[in-house]
């Protein structure tokens, strides 16, 4: 006698129950019919191992909670992509990993990657390329870059940390780092461009380079990075950046933000040895900033 997969069959009741036709092609996956007649399929084993040790009331709970949530997101995927909540969140490059190449995403600097994500009320999507269809992925980015900075609120507050001023950009939302594509509204002048690190999805810490010494401002840039990464929620990176005005701000604004460069963050970082005295340099660009920066003092 076959046994009965109860856990499928609250999953497929669970869906019944809202008026969706779902089958179980196979343990691991269900296949349900959308709106429009096509069929979408997901993985359920995940879903499954957490139903394993539930009794009927859970198990129907959890099973309307999965449909819930699966019917939602089928449905949003089927939709036009809706151009007013496109938004721009900075990742960590390895969290995407190989998810990158299938997202409207790219690369922001070493280490950071920067994603167009749909900002639903009750959750943020990622957008998939798929989904682009003719439309131009310069132009999705641009407005997702523009609702991000214009859009959402935000703050700018300046402070002094160890003797070194340092800017912090911040918001109650995740895409604060999107104003790395607008740094000269953070800035002056700032020709030796600025330190720049993105602790947290809600946080920009921003130095302008100049006469306070370098050294001095990188070591408090980098201790302030690694308490805010380390003290928050969902980290971006502690990296410190050295941002080099270039190309991508000789551009007017907008046609930087809908364009195909992005702004020239370079990764740099200094281990200072106090009883030592001695100070060394993390990466190559470190080098050269140190030696731009000192040239401009002589």
């Amino acid at each position: 006698m076959m046994e009965t997969d109860v856990i499928g069959q609250a999953l497929l009741r669970a869906f019944a129950d809202r008026g969706i036709e779902a089958t179980l092609p196979g343990p691991s996956t269900i296949s349900i019919t959308l709106a429009g007649g096509s069929s979408a399929n997901a993985d359920i084993a995940a879903w499954r191992e957490h139903a394993q040790g539930l009794g009927p009331d859970g198990l129907a709970e959890a099973a309307a909670a999965y449909a819930d949530q699966a019917a939602r997101a089928f449905e949003r995927a089927s939709a036009e992509i809706p151009e007013q909540d496109l938004r721009v969140r900075l990742y960590p490059e390895e969290a995407l990993g190989d998810l990158l190449g299938g997202l409207v995403a790219r690369r922001l600097a070493p280490g950071l990657a920067e994603a167009v994500v749909i900002d639903y009320p009750d959750s943020i999507v990622p957008l998939d390329r798929a989904r682009l269809g003719e439309l131009r992925e310069q132009s999705v980015f641009g407005a997702a870059l523009q609702h991000s900075i214009d859009k959402e609120p935000h703050y700018a507050e300046s402070a002094t940390v160890h003797g070194v001023p340092v800017t912090h950009v911040g918001g109650t939302h995740h895409y604060v780092g999107a104003h790395a594509h607008v740094l000269r509204r953070h800035t002056g002048q700032a020709p030796h461009g600025a330190l720049v690190s993105f602790p947290l999805p809600e946080y920009m810490l921003v130095h302008e380079i100049g006469d306070v010494h370098l050294f001095a401002a990188m070591e408090a840039l980098q201790d302030l990075s690694r308490q805010l990464f380390d003290s928050g929620d969902k980290p971006v990176s502690p990296q410190v950046y050295w941002w080099r005005p270039g190309a991508y701000e000789e551009q007017p604004e907008p046609q930087a933000l809908y364009g195909t460069l992005v702004p020239d963050l370079r990764p740099v970082g200094i281990q200072v040895d106090h009883q030592e005295k001695s100070v060394a340099f993390l990466t190559a660009d470190t080098d050269e900033l140190v030696e731009l920066w000192m040239r401009a003092r002589e």
